[in-house]
């Protein structure tokens, strides 16, 4: 069963602003109608979109982050198509049909005792689209950046690169927090823990954790499993200066093995300081840091999957700066 809606040139071109003397992204991207046509175009990179914010929600979380999608495709149709912006070797592939799970989700009273079990159910619904499509992306050897949506879809994109490649795979998470959460109903707390526990995640890198929103319990977990996972500490980083931002990112890279096996790189948009989140925060990294990092794992040959999440454009002073922030950090993996 097919769970993208592929979008047409046309859709693109009602989200693109013309002007005269230039050319924008979004009338030199490429576009597809189905699979086949996705595996036998020259494109690199295809552009997916995860309209929900299911798991979130199931987190206790702040609903928003379903409109982030929209919101920096837009922005990203309109910067200018240049040497530098690298417009044809994208595929922009449509959107995750999540409208029945949304439609569900609106059904369900929060004074349901199950509230959150009930949501959690949904969110394992969303899981099997977004694995199959991930799957079938890699299969076709193309790299998506996938544009969330909550970080629960983190399980459904390692799920989906680990099938395609028929091995566990390895990831680093630029976060404030771990997503390791315990196995209860899924959620987007809990994408990693699950994906570690079915196989699909081998060692976990997670980069700039906040220590103020990490449970001790978490903390036992990562220290009891060193050969598989690693985290660097923001206070270290941006604070006290223990390490360096490039040292951190040269641990990362070496704790994963980003020169000999597999990975993916996650993006948890409320790890940089005021953007627009669904757990935003005061205290973070710059986006200018963000894109270093994001430039610094995509560019690697082995990377098998980008996503970019969290992103809530109704907690932004300006949804378009969100939009904004996205499309930098899309034109960042391409032009690497």
């Amino acid at each position: 069963m097919d769970f993208v809606r592929f979008y047409s040139e046309k859709e693109l071109t009602k989200l693109t602003s013309s002007r005269a003397g230039e050319e924008k992204v979004g009338a030199a991207v490429k576009t597809v109608s189905n699979w086949t046509e996705l595996k036998n175009i020259q494109s690199k990179y295809v552009l997916l979109g995860i309209p929900e914010d299911i798991g979130v929600r199931a987190n206790h979380g702040k609903s928003g982050a379903r409109d982030a999608w929209v919101t920096a495709l837009q922005s990203f149709c309109n910067i200018q198509n240049n040497v530098f912006t690298n417009a044809e070797n994208v595929v922009v592939l449509g959107e995750i049909d999540c409208k029945t799970q949304m439609e569900q989700a609106e059904k369900i009273s929060e004074d349901n005792p199950h509230y959150f079990e009930k949501l959690g159910e949904l969110v394992t619904q969303i899981d099997d689209k977004v694995s199959e499509t991930i799957k079938q992306i890699v299969q076709a050897n193309k790299v998506p950046i996938i544009i969330g949506g909550g970080h629960n879809n983190s399980f459904g994109n390692l799920k989906g690169a680990s099938q395609a490649i028929g091995k566990a795979i390895n990831c680093v998470n630029f976060d404030a927090h771990t997503d390791f959460r315990a196995l209860e109903h899924r959620h987007s707390g809990n994408g990693f823990s699950y994906a570690f526990e079915d196989g699909y995640l081998d060692k976990y890198s997670i980069f700039g954790l906040h220590r103020n929103y990490t449970s001790k319990a978490i903390f036992e977990t990562m220290d009891a499993n060193p050969e598989r996972i690693h985290y660097s500490i923001f206070e270290d980083i941006a604070i006290s200066g223990k390490i360096s931002f490039s040292k951190a990112l040269q641990n990362a890279s070496a704790f994963i093995h980003t020169e000999t096996d597999y990975f993916g790189v996650e993006l948890d948009l409320d790890a940089i300081e005021n953007i627009g989140s669904s757990a935003m925060t005061p205290s973070g990294f710059t986006l200018t840091e963000a894109r270093k990092f994001l430039t610094y794992f995509s560019e690697k040959q082995n990377c098998k999957y980008i996503h970019i999440c969290e992103g809530a454009p109704a907690f932004s002073s300006n949804s378009g700066q969100l939009g904004k922030t996205i499309s930098y950090l899309i034109s960042d993996c391409i032009a690497s």
